[in-house]
């Protein structure tokens, strides 16, 4: 997410080491690049123009704190300028019982997929959503969101054919106060560009149900043409917030860091990968330490406490204490690591990554499929004890993983070094690491 602009900007950064006072002479070629990277990256030209003067105002003159270099202040001010331009605090979606959520946006925004997302997030909170496609102008728009909310357990209102848009807004929300949900989302119609058309017909719908929230659902891999639909959406039928989607495809993030500031509407969650459970809230100040590479801690640990139980965590530290690790303990640890979604998107959350000789590093997720197909292929008693595994052995658990006896032989040696890693562990007792 965003790695081009994080790159570009920490090079912007490294002009201005070594200096012993933050002065307009020694900062300006530095802000001069850094305006050239986010006009680069898709900013707005106006945010771009706007933001370089209040940091350039904030940082000329100021003194700098000891124990830090002057570029490590001029980081500082960027990233404090990057939050307030995002939106300062966080503007999480709160529904309450009975409100009405309506989506809208140009096609293929992710407007079906987000829709589907939100009523898992609120149905796992204890809502009871409704999710409503008031969208019969694309094919199989219908069926599509019928399907993804039978695979999300959600129920799906049933449109008559041909029904207008507006009546069929209006019948569901009649329908939904009888009939025990108590959160209806609505997927509305999108075009390939705005027109009156469309416009009239969201401005009808918003008229006829009164709902709680219009939240813009915009592509943030589109750059400028994502603000310009948000500008027209804001003028010309007003919307509550914004959800951004695609985060976790190669946005430049030049949409993420205009679109508050063109519209004064919140970022109120993004979209970061195509599982019904990648939809978060929006951050700020988790967002700008994103961007300028100084990670995600936050994020990390909750996205560990959300996928890894207490009581699995008790097991293992109970089996760190004994000095007991096992292969079959092994393969648990990659399951829920794989459960807290791809292994790049997690590393880029640790601070400095990325950064000097972990630059340009990527994690192949193949390997970790190769371990759990190898460790799978082995008998219980192999999996306590590898010991035991000898080449006859090796070569049927190599033929039953559809890998090679190199693989195995590469993962034993893994396993041996986390093995001996743990029994240190155990005599010195198991180190605090921070957030516990």
């Amino acid at each position: 997410m965003f790695e081009e602009l994080r790159d570009r900007l920490n090079g912007a950064f490294k002009k201005i080491l070594g200096r012993g006072k933050l002065t307009e002479r020694n900062i300006s070629d530095s802000l001069r690049e850094v305006r050239k990277v986010l006009l680069e990256a898709d900013v707005n030209y106006k945010v771009a123009k706007e933001f370089i003067a209040r940091v350039e105002e904030e940082a000329i003159g100021r003194e700098v704190t000891q124990s830090i270099t002057p570029g490590q202040e001029v980081i500082k001010v960027v990233y404090d300028q990057l939050v307030e331009l995002l939106g300062g605090q966080p503007s999480p979606l709160r529904p309450t019982r009975g409100s009405k959520i309506m989506l809208v946006g140009l096609q293929g925004s992710g407007k079906t997929t987000t829709a589907g997302k939100l009523a898992k997030r609120f149905n796992s909170q204890g809502f009871k959503p409704l999710l409503v496609p008031a969208d019969p102008y694309r094919p199989a728009a219908v069926d599509q969101l019928r399907i993804l909310g039978e695979s999300l357990g959600v129920e799906v209102y049933s449109p008559t054919k041909g029904e207008d848009p507006v009546k069929l807004c209006q019948r569901a929300c009649n329908w939904v106060q009888s009939s025990g949900f108590d959160l209806l989302i609505l997927d509305t119609a999108g075009r390939l560009h705005i027109d009156e058309e469309m416009m009239e017909e969201l401005r009808q719908i918003k008229k006829a149900i009164a709902p709680e929230e219009i939240l813009l659902v915009a592509d943030a891999m589109t750059g400028q043409e994502a603000v310009r639909v948000a500008d027209e959406f804001e003028a010309k039928l007003g919307i509550d917030g914004i959800i951004l989607t695609k985060l976790d495809g190669d946005a430049q993030g030049g949409a993420a860091l205009s679109m508050r500031a063109a519209t004064g509407r919140p970022i109120r969650m993004v979209g970061v990968g195509e599982k019904p459970e990648d939809l978060e809230i929006f951050y700020p100040d988790r967002m700008a330490s994103r961007i300028l590479g100084m990670g995600d801690v936050v994020t990390l640990v909750e996205k560990a406490q959300a996928s890894i139980s207490q009581e699995e965590a008790k097991k293992l530290e109970a089996k760190l204490l004994k000095r007991e690790f096992t292969l079959q303990d092994f393969l648990d640890q990659i399951k829920q690591v794989k459960r807290l979604g791809p292994l790049q998107s997690l590393v880029e959350l640790i601070p400095g990554w990325g950064r000097g000789a972990l630059r340009g590093a990527t994690f192949d997720e193949r390997a970790l499929m190769k371990a759990e197909a190898i460790i799978n292929s082995m008998t219980p008693i192999e999996r306590r004890k590898p010991q035991l595994i000898d080449g006859s052995r090796k070569r049927r658990i190599a033929r039953g993983s559809g890998t090679s006896v190199q693989d195995v032989n590469k993962l034993l040696k893994e396993f041996l070094m986390i093995d001996k890693m743990v029994k240190r562990m155990g005599k010195k007792g198991i180190p605090k690491f921070p957030f516990g």
